[in-house]
Formats: C-alpha cells, structure tokens, sequence
C-alpha cells in the first residue's frame, strides 16, 4: 500500500462524473484495489469552501480533485504555498488541465497512476488574487460561454440550434471595447478589442492542438488581443486552431508578459475564469507565479521531464 494519504473532493454534477454515475463508492473500490489509503468528500450539498478547508485540515499528503476544470482550479488556488500535493481524476467535460498534464482521461487508469505519481512543479497565474491554471477572458467571449447555461443539461438538437442562434446574434451585435493595458513597464497604451485573454503561460500551435499547453513552466502570461470578431473571424479562427495555424490571424495579436492591470470603463464586469463565467471588479490585476503549484502526474511524465530540462 502507497505510504501517502490521499483526501479527495468528488464532484457528482460534473460532466462525467454524472454521466458515469461515478459515486464515493465508485472510487472507495478503485482506491482500494489499487492499495491507495484514501477519505473521500462526495457531499455536494456543503459550499466547497467547507469543503476545502477540511481537506487542507486533513493529515493527507496529496488532495485530489475528482471533477471539472472548476473543481481543479477551486483546489489550486487553496493548495498554492501549501505543503500538500494536487492531484487530478479527470471527471469534467473539458479536462483542460488534466489533457496539459497528459494524464490518463479514463478513471481507472487515473486513480492507478496516483499510487506512483511523480511531483511536478507548474505555473499558476492571479487575478485580483484569485489563482487561474489556464486563461481569464473578457469581452464578447464570456456573453457566448453564458450561453451554454441555454443548454446545459440539454442534449436535443433543438437546444443545440438554440445555442449556435445565440452565438450570431452576439456576434452580429457585438461592440469593441476600449481597455487600457499596463504591464508595469512604463508600455500602458489603449486597445481596442472584441475579447481579451490572459492566458497562464502560452498556448501550443499545431495539427490538433486545440487550447493546449506542453509547458507549463515558461514563467509569463500571454496576452490575446481580438480585435475584431464577425462571423466570418469566426470560422477562420475554428478552421485556423484545428488545422494548427491560428497565431498570424489578422483578427489576433498576441504578447508575453509577467504581469498586467487592465482597465475598463466599468466598475465590474463579466470574466469567464477557468472556463466559469463570473463577475469581477476592475480594475484587473495579474501576475504569473512560477512553479507556485505541486502538482502529481505519471511517473513517465515527470522522468520526461527532467531529462528535458537537464542542463547541458
């Protein structure tokens, strides 16, 4: 039996997790056919701020997030400058993280390769101290994701085309807004976009490499700025992302940075963090925190890495 102590915060609701009809039972059996001493939290009816805090509270090495990408992203922020290890069961419908992370999407296979997991250090990035794994988008972009919540639970081909009529009605109404950004360099200037995106570290260009990362310790943020966004922009950029060849859009501008404030005319306005639509007050300051999470991934991974970043 693996001599660390694993506490994990399971998530019913999330997309496969329900799907499967994954349950604390479900994965009291795959920990324990794979020697792994595990106390499982499935209660969903407690706030997962509660439920957080007792995971940290807990004599357990490493903290497992059986979810979504919210699920791991709510676990990050808690753990970072922590002596406890995050782990992930890929129980989301997206899975971001865990696909950076090359981890096994299938859930046995995943709760066995916790019992030989490697540690791994990777960025993290805050906004108005709130810890992001992946991007934090404003503008249009977050009007359409809100319109996912017009089908979630939905599977009918009428709340599908419910859905893409949302999306041009957006598009065909959208406005460019007017942000002042400011990386603390002496560079503030004015944009004016469609959406904006602060992305932790930078995102991979390639056949099939569709919003993915390969490394997550290059130590910046990354800025997309879209400038305009028409229907037409639209389809480009699909047809751009999944072919491999999206970064020289016309619509597109990107840059590196360690830090930046963005501020627009508002005093609040929508963000979609981590894939999760929200409301933020501005003005928005972020910052990239190096190798700030510890995270476990398979054994292969981590000695992959290692021979990668070994000095000359």
């Amino acid at each position: 039996m693996s001599d660390r102590r694993y506490y994990v915060l399971l998530n019913e609701k999330s997309g496969t997790a329900h799907a499967l009809g994954v349950t604390r039972e479900t994965l009291s059996d795959l920990f324990s056919s794979n020697g792994i001493h595990a106390t499982i939290d499935a209660d969903c009816n407690r706030s997962m701020s509660a439920r957080v805090t007792d995971a940290l509270a807990s004599d357990a090495h490493v903290i497992v997030a059986a979810g979504g990408d919210g699920t791991v992203t709510a676990l990050a922020g808690a753990l970072v400058g922590v002596d406890k290890d995050l782990a992930i069961l890929p129980l989301g419908t997206f899975n971001a993280v865990a696909k950076d992370l090359h981890l096994p999407l299938d859930l046995p296979a995943a709760v066995a390769a916790l019992a030989h997991g490697n540690r791994q250090r990777i960025d993290v990035a805050e906004v108005n101290g709130r810890i992001f794994m992946q991007k934090v988008v404003i503008g249009l972009i977050p009007g359409l994701a809100a319109g996912r919540e017009l089908i979630r639970g939905q599977e009918s081909l009428a709340a599908k085309l419910a859905f893409i009529r949302h999306i041009f009605r957006r598009l065909a109404r959208a406005r460019r807004m007017a942000v002042i950004l400011d990386s603390g360099e002496g560079a503030r200037r004015i944009e004016r976009v469609q959406s904006l995106a602060v992305a932790c570290d930078s995102y991979d260009e390639g056949l099939g490499k569709f919003f993915s990362r390969q490394d997550l310790n290059q130590g910046t943020l990354t800025l997309y700025l879209l400038h305009h966004f028409t229907a037409g922009d639209f389809f480009r950029l699909l047809i751009g992302m999944l072919m491999g060849r999206w970064r020289d859009d016309e619509a597109l501008s990107m840059e590196s940075v360690r830090e930046v404030t963005i501020k627009v005319k508002k005093r609040a306005i929508n963000v979609m963090i981590d894939g999760e639509v929200e409301m933020f007050e501005t003005p928005l300051n972020f910052r990239i925190l190096p190798q700030a999470l510890s995270v476990l991934v398979p054994a292969r991974e981590s000695e992959e890495l290692e021979v990668t970043e070994a000095p000359a």
